[in-house]
């Protein structure tokens, strides 16, 4: 390379060399003499030896190109004589996958050819490059812990979607996951693995073996005697499965742990090396050595504090170092290995990283002696090569690795113009730079040092057979209580070394979020933020893809590292401003979601789509917001035009991109998540299916339009964020209802936003996933409790299970103690109380941006739906996930913030303005969820009265045309309680068994709530009409439910009685349980509303009311009918048993319908309890045995026939003494008596009735109704049900206009 000669690289910035007050210190270039110790002292010779002063050459900057050419040359001359030796390989010398004939199945490659991601069964891959002679190595960086089968294979070997490297007989693999080794057999072997462990494959071709290393330490040889000789040679390959993902390192980067006698199967560059280190030899003494110009004489410096000061002589030197230096630096290999090298051994003495103000002089130097292109490779390179070995350092007790390579980060992140550079083209770009704010959990402890760490392990061991904590909580034990403190001790010491490493990743996001950086052009928070929605609305829009896709790890600490710096400045900028908000009193203002100034990609609102929207609203967007859509906006777009637009946008953007991205379509613009995050894009898709399977759900064009006419998020500058000169910036269409009050940074809000849409993308998601560890000790606790109880109880002649028995003791106990280290871990990572306050914070900011979004009428159905979804999920995380360690009471404005997430649950559950199907359900359910625990459902009772009342009213709406089973759950549970024999938590026959998650909301105590309950007395009492449209709905209901439950069970019956095996479809099974579980929750509406308005039912003066009793009566029996019946169908299929059919039996629709007929025919005045009777017995269905069988009493008929069985037993209520009270029984055997003598007295005096008088729809009661005009006859009891949801005649289809009584003539 020709020299540039130091005055070029003046030319590229104004560096100040001297100001006139210094020219009596400084005058330019130093004397000759001066300057020839200066470079000899500084360009030493190979062997850091000088020759003496009169055998030197005399050095001026003149002649110093030529000397350094010669330094330069001495060691390449010695490298190139020696032989590299490619014996014993064979192969292109750099050795990356082979994807043009070296793979099976589905894969898809990075653009560096180092790493892959299966994207089928399982497929195979090969590298270019084999070896036959010697002893080789190469690492592979684990990024997911799936199965995958890692090692060597021959060209001979043939693989397809079922057997990979290691099935063949000439090919030797390792599985952490199986923990396994492979070749044709499987037997034990290693270690299991983790993603972000480094997996070394060596072959020993002189000796015959194959052994691998995890982490650095081997795990034995795991092949010996493989086969060898003439046309054997081994090629590194792997097998993986679907979404499985590695990157492999043939020697391209310094081996991480290199092997002694074992060769990378790429060489180092070694001439560039050595000339590398030798320049940076050269470096480092320009800094240690100073000129003292006034003394005539070198000096030592110190070089922690070393500066540039503008001195001539060492600029000038420094620039034919770097004139060398430069181009090396390009290269991977070289960064990694020398400069990365070099500046972490700056900050290895401890400190502050603002201590080591020599990694910024150094960067200064690159910017100004390095070309720009130089600079931009060397810095993403650095960045690179910091990325991958922050994620795959092992962790090891003090975190030590983490910490050393966050604090590089952050030292180059603190120059502003490297970092600059770095987030305008590298951060989110070329880096999945999220892997920063990420902790990994350690999979084995031993190695992560916390057993010397927590040496002591505790778990709680206060359970219940049905796995809940016992009621009767026990004291502690002394032992108990030393183990659990020294255990709490331990996460203790483990939280603050984590801290320290959290401490950092909120640095670095503290630098990016920078905005007073203002230098050279925009602040660093503006183009972070540019770059943040970017990265949202690749997850947000392609949740298919999971190369694109953020893993939910990294997004839970990227979530709340970016909580933490979004708080520091945002309260930074209230102590400068007193008039804006603190972070306690964060919101969204509703105005974001409509003024188009926030791009919500395809996100849905709660009024539906944006387009619709901005055509039903624009006129109240320009009363209430000032807004004005562009009438081009409102151009209604057919499917073909979207279609064109989307093929064009394709088109370009495939233009735009390198040929090698056209293999996939374009589907993959960025970088693979799941191979190694720092290689650069995965977009070559390799298959052997002659079709490619690889067709992208959406071209990326669509990713790039912008649906609002407004400015593309990469266009957008900070005056557009902020506004300035009465211009709002991103709060523009400040609504009326909105205060004029500045609430922070306008950056600062769209952050917030940013942060909120994360949360609702995979964070909750992920929560609620490692809540599984916790349930992991509990599960083991309980065995390990168990089989101690055995070991208790064992005699002592049964010496083998004793033995046995300690075996599993030994087992349990060594699984929790590794488990409660790792939940130690989890607990400070993800559930710490820090972590609760964070997702609390986060409920808070979402509540109170929804009641803001509220106050604005219509404009509300802007709103992204993801903010009523995430107050709903951060509760439910508050409560679920987070409790084990954290208790949610403890929290600041608990009460309050419970109170108010009440609120928004009652009013937007019927919210007309929602509109999407899935949101009202959610809300329907976190409601129905809400009603269950006492603590929340004394929160929805402290609402506003009016509130209250129009939840109800909303409850009360009819059920058709309506998901009406979450509407009816909430009415059951704040009933359940106060009904008959409803004091159950879980049925009575399903005490036994264990249940499947004791924390379900219907598996809670019951908690009724009689002031709501009173409101839905005052509801139907004086709404005439909500009542009877009401009651017919339920009922309508319950006729269907309870009809499709005794269709089901006579199918299920058919098939239990076939004499050939056959299984009833489990789905079915389920089915049929909901239709019972429905009748009976419907039954219980019902008893709810006799029990509170029973007039609606027995005052006939309202029009409706005997029509109903008549309907209620109708059904009641047909119920007692087929459940009381001796030997009937419901009895055979209750007594099978059958798996998902658990909740099926007598109780509780037995009890449900008698609490119905106690509360009308005992617990009613006089007339009511007359009118219930005579109703009942009028029914053609009623029969007295029905009501006999509730206490026992066996049919006549049976007690004549043979005797029954002695172990069957009779169902009466009477057995059920704990669930229903002796005066609930009492009334019991008052109603059998009072139907006894009532039914007695009816069947004296009722007269035959002939055929003919008999209605012709239901053949029960006499013709008492004729209709206008048609004529025709019926009872009214069927015309008037039938009126209810139908104007037309049953037998001419005429339109019925009014009905008339009919008496039979006399003379008739």
């Amino acid at each position: 390379m020709t020299s540039r000669g130091a005055g070029t690289a003046f030319s590229r910035k104004n560096y100040r060399l001297s100001t006139e007050p210094e020219k009596s210190k400084v005058t330019g270039i130093v004397n000759s003499r001066l300057l020839n110790d200066y470079l000899h002292r500084v360009f030493t010779n190979a062997d850091g030896n000088q020759p003496a002063a009169a055998y030197r050459k005399h050095l001026t900057f003149q002649n110093l190109q030529e000397h350094l050419d010669r330094l330069l040359a001495e060691e390449n001359d010695s490298d190139d004589s020696r032989d590299q030796g490619a014996e014993g390989r064979l192969g292109p010398s750099a050795v990356v996958l082979d994807h043009t004939s070296g793979f099976e199945g589905l894969l898809l490659v990075d653009d560096d050819l180092l790493g892959v991601i299966g994207h089928s069964n399982f497929g195979s891959i090969r590298a270019t490059t084999c070896v036959y002679k010697g002893k080789w190595i190469y690492e592979v960086l684990i990024s997911s812990q799936g199965l995958m089968q890692i090692g060597w294979c021959t060209l001979n070997c043939r693989f397809n979607q079922e057997e990979g490297v290691g099935d063949t007989p000439d090919s030797y693999a390792y599985d952490g996951n199986r923990v396994r080794k492979w070749n044709v057999t499987t037997t034990n072997y290693g270690k299991s693995w983790a993603a972000g462990d480094i997996v070394s494959c060596l072959i020993d071709l002189d000796e015959g073996t194959i052994a691998f290393c995890l982490n650095g330490i081997s795990l034995g040889t795991a092949f010996d005697n493989i086969t060898r000789g003439a046309g054997m040679a081994y090629f590194p390959a792997i097998s993986l499965s679907f979404k499985e993902s590695v990157a492999f390192n043939f020697g391209s980067r310094p081996l991480r742990y290199p092997v002694e006698g074992y060769r990378p199967l790429q060489d180092p560059p070694v001439a560039d090396l050595v000339k590398a280190r030798k320049l940076l030899g050269y470096l480092k003494n320009v800094i240690h050595i100073g000129i003292d110009v006034t003394e005539g004489k070198l000096v030592e410096r110190d070089t922690s504090t070393w500066q540039l000061q503008g001195e001539p002589t060492v600029l000038i030197t420094l620039a034919h170092i770097f004139n060398y230096f430069s181009p090396l630096m390009c290269k991977v290999y070289l960064v990694e290995d020398v400069l990365m090298t070099f500046l972490l051994s700056i900050l290895e003495r401890g400190g502050a990283v603002e201590s080591h103000p020599l990694i910024q002089q150094l960067l200064d130097l690159m910017w100004l002696l390095m070309e720009e292109y130089e600079v931009h490779e060397c810095l993403k390179q650095l960045l690179m090569s910091l990325l991958r070995a922050y994620r795959f350092s092992p962790i090891i007790p003090d975190l030590g690795l983490q910490i050393h390579y966050l604090r590089l980060t952050i030292a180059v992140l603190k120059h502003e113009k490297s970092r600059k550079y770095l987030l305008s083209n590298v951060l989110f770009d070329v880096l999945r730079s999220v892997v920063f704010f990420y902790i990994k959990s350690p999979l084995r402890v031993e190695e992560a040092g916390l057993q010397e760490l927590i040496p002591t392990t505790w778990w709680p061991n206060r359970f219940t057979k049905e796995g809940k904590e016992s009621k009767e909580v026990k004291e502690e034990s002394a032992e108990e209580r030393l183990r659990r403190r020294a255990y709490e001790r331990g996460c203790q010491r483990l939280k603050k070394r984590i801290e320290v490493v959290e401490g950092l990743q909120v640095q670095i996001l503290k630098l990016l979020l920078n905005n007073k950086d203002r230098g050279g052009g925009e602040a660093s928070r503006y183009i972070f933020l540019n770059k943040f929605r970017k990265f949202l609305q690749e997850n947000a829009s392609n949740r298919g893809n999971l190369t694109v896709l953020c893993p939910p790890e990294y997004m839970v600490c990227f979530l709340h590292r970016l909580i933490a710096a979004l708080r520091f400045f945002w309260d930074g900028h209230k102590a400068k401003t007193s008039a804006a908000l603190s972070s306690e009193e964060a919101y969204v203002p509703p105005q974001l979601f409509y003024n188009g100034k926030v791009d919500y990609f395809d996100l849905q609102r709660l009024g539906g789509l944006l387009s619709h929207l901005k055509k039903t609203l624009k006129d109240d967007l320009a009363a209430k917001a000032n807004v004005l859509i562009d009438p081009a906006e409102l151009h209604a777009v057919t499917m073909d035009d979207l279609d064109e637009d989307e093929e064009s946008a394709t088109s370009v953007a495939q233009s735009q991109r390198p040929s090698a991205a056209l293999a996939i379509g374009g589907a993959l613009a960025r970088p693979g998540w799941l191979s190694s995050p720092t290689l650069g894009r995965a977009n070559r898709f390799l298959s052997t299916a002659t079709v490619s399977l690889m067709n992208p759900r959406r071209p990326l064009g669509t990713l790039e339009k912008i649906k609002v006419r407004t400015l593309s998020v990469e266009q957008r500058t900070e005056e557009d964020i902020e506004g300035s000169h009465g211009n709002e910036g991103l709060l523009l269409g400040r609504p009326p209802e909105e205060p004029d009050q500045p609430i922070t940074e306008n950056s600062l809000l769209e952050i917030l936003d940013g942060i909120v849409m994360m949360y609702n993308l995979s964070v909750h998601q992920q929560l609620g996933k490692m809540v599984g560890v916790s349930d992991d000790v509990n599960e083991y606790a309980m065995a390990l409790k168990d089989t101690e109880e055995k070991i208790s109880r064992c005699p002592k002649r049964r010496r083998d299970i004793h033995e046995e028995l300690l075996k599993s003791q030994k087992v349990f106990s060594e699984k929790l103690n590794h488990l409660s280290r790792r939940l130690a871990w989890i607990n400070v990572t993800i559930y710490s109380k820090e972590k609760m306050q964070d997702i609390y914070w986060l409920l808070r900011v979402c509540i109170r941006t929804i009641e803001h979004g509220d106050r604005t009428g219509s404009l509300f159905a802007f709103m992204p739906e993801f903010y009523l979804s995430v107050a709903m999920n951060s509760y439910s995380a508050l409560k679920n996930y987070f409790s084990p360690v954290n208790s949610m009471e403890e929290l600041p404005g608990y009460e309050e913030t419970l109170m108010r997430l009440a609120a928004i649950l009652a009013k937007h559950f019927a919210d007309s303005r929602i509109v999407g199907t899935d949101i009202r359900d959610s809300l329907m359910q976190a409601l129905a969820s809400y009603v269950c625990y006492p603590h929340s459902l004394r929160a929805v009772e402290r609402i506003p009265e009016e509130q209250r009342i129009s939840m109800m009213k909303n409850l009360l709406a009819p059920y058709e045309q309506r998901p009406w089973a979450q509407t009816n759950w909430i009415l059951v549970r704040l009933w359940r309680g106060c009904g008959f024999g409803y004091r159950y938590t879980r049925l009575p026959h399903l005490l036994k068994t264990k249940p499947e998650d004791a924390s379900l909301p219907s598996l809670q105590k019951p908690c009724p709530s009689t002031l709501l309950q009173r409101h839905m007395a005052d509801l139907l009492r004086s709404d005439r009409d909500l009542a009877p449209s009401f009651l017919n709905s339920v009922l309508n209901q319950l006729n269907w439910a309870f009809s499709e439950f005794i269709g089901m069970i006579q199918e299920i019956q058919q098939a239990a009685e076939r004499l050939e095996r056959n299984f009833v479809d489990s789905r079915q099974l389920k089915v049929c349980a909901t239709c019972f579980d429905l009748s009976v929750s419907l039954l219980r509406v019902l008893e709810m509303t006799v029990t509170l308005a029973p007039e609606i039912f027995l005052d006939w003066n309202r029009p409706s009311s005997e029509l109903l009793l008549r309907r209620l009566a109708q059904l009641l029996n047909q119920v007692l009918n087929r459940v009381t019946a001796e030997r009937n169908l419901f009895d055979r299929v209750v007594n099978l048993r059958l798996p998902g059919l658990e909740s099926v039996d007598h109780y509780p629709i037995l009890v449900a319908v008698t609490g119905i007929l106690v509360r009308l025919l005992v617990d009613t005045d006089v007339q009511g309890a007359e009118r219930a009777t005579a109703v009942l017995l009028a029914d053609p269905c009623f029969q007295l045995r029905s009501i006999q069988y509730l206490l026992g009493h066996a049919e006549p008929s049976a007690l004549a026939a043979a005797a029954p069985a002695p172990d069957k037993r009779h169902f009466s209520l009477h057995t059920y003494t704990e669930y229903i009270s002796a005066e609930e029984l009492a009334k019991v055997d008052r109603m059998l008596n009072h139907l006894s003598e009532e039914s007695k007295q009816a069947a004296a005096t009722t007269l035959p009735t002939s055929e003919e008088d008999l209605c012709p729809i239901c053949y029960a009661h006499p013709i008492s109704a004729i209709f206008r005009p048609c004529s025709h006859k019926s009872c009214k009891a069927c015309i008037n049900q039938h009126l209810m949801n139908n104007k037309d005649c049953f037998f001419c289809k005429a339109t019925i206009t009014g009905v008339d009584d009919f008496t039979k003539p006399a003379s008739s």
